[in-house]
């Protein structure tokens, strides 16, 4: 798989995320990773891991995309990047799963991709299947 497999709506959010991930801040794993989500309204937004040398305090790329879409006032996702410095792609961890789901359906798009232009694509339910999500609280 190469990076020319990204659909064309995805080459952004790609630029963006190993953007981001060239931020990372991965001291202790030497695993950067950038992520980055397109809002209904268009927006981009990225995030970079940060480690912590108290491991359980640090933060995935998601979630910072996350924290900055909503910083921002927007709340619907529907398409998301990762970016890996790993020879495979690696997709969102289960916590981050849960929380794209918060602002994501189920048919949204999540390519997991590498710095070298690897890519594995799926969906919110791909990767999360039978989700929780707010609509059950509804």
């Amino acid at each position: 798989m190469d990076v020319e497999r990204l659909p064309a709506s995805a080459i952004e959010l790609y630029e963006a995320a190993v953007g981001a991930l060239e931020q990372s801040y991965s001291p202790y794993s030497h695993y950067p990773v950038g992520a980055a989500v397109r809002t209904a309204s268009g927006r981009v937004f990225a995030g970079c891991n940060v480690e912590n040398a108290a491991f359980p305090l640090g933060s995935c790329a998601e979630a910072g995309a996350i924290a900055a879409m909503a910083l921002a006032g927007e709340r619907e996702i529907v398409e998301v990047v990762t970016v890996t410095g790993g020879s495979e792609p690696g997709t969102p961890c289960g916590g981050c799963r849960q929380r794209l789901r918060e602002f994501a359906g189920p048919t949204v798009p999540v390519h997991a991709t590498t710095i070298d232009g690897q890519v594995l694509s799926s969906t919110i339910a791909g990767l999360l299947p039978h989700s929780f999500g707010p609509e059950h609280l509804s």
